[in-house]
């Protein structure tokens, strides 16, 4: 049982579990597009000098799990397209090329424009999808892409803090009102 789950970890343990009313995948695509917006701004801001920055403990760097957001968003879209979630795609780099926070920002909003296009198409919420942890809705593996998306902005937010750069228009607990978030930043 894959811990993505929590409906079938609670039945497999033998607890009740009784999920939290879910957002539609329409409020979710809203709250998608408002992550990746406050993610370019959270990037714009990375001191030069700390672009290698890593949480203690942690393999990524600020950069890279900025790039590592907006790499989420899209592979709803790939695995929609391509037919299976595939888990190397979550441990994806930003090219050679890409080493600045302007530079993955602006992958980030090509990232963001595509799939605000695309989530506009026919069907794009509708059955099942394969994954590499198993079988999963269309509607909760978006549901996953966007709290995954915002857990990690979070995490972003406080590296920044940590370097002693506020974040701009931080978002609020009301932008992440209604997602799954874990308890914990880490």
């Amino acid at each position: 049982m894959h811990g993505w789950n929590p409906q079938g970890v609670a039945e497999l343990v033998g607890v009740d579990y009784h999920a939290a009313e879910k957002l539609t995948c329409e409020q979710l695509a809203e709250r998608l597009d408002t992550i990746l917006v406050a993610t370019q701004r959270a990037l714009w801001q990375i001191p030069e000098a700390h672009l290698g920055f890593k949480w203690p403990g942690r393999d990524r760097t600020i950069l890279q799990l900025g790039y590592h957001i907006f790499r989420i968003a899209l592979t709803y879209r790939d695995t929609r397209e391509q037919g299976m979630l595939q888990e190397y795609w979550f441990g994806e780099n930003p090219p050679g090329d890409m080493c600045t926070g302007a530079e993955v920002a602006g992958y980030g909003e090509q990232a963001r424009v595509q799939m605000a296009e695309w989530l506009q198409g026919k069907g794009v919420f509708e059955g099942m999808c394969e994954t590499y942890y198993g079988p999963q809705s269309a509607p909760e593996l978006f549901e996953r892409t966007v709290w995954h998306t915002a857990q990690h902005l979070r995490q972003i937010y406080v590296m920044l803090e940590t370097l002693g750069v506020t974040p701009e228009a931080p978002l609020t607990e009301a932008d992440y009102q209604g997602l799954p978030l874990p308890a914990s930043i880490w």
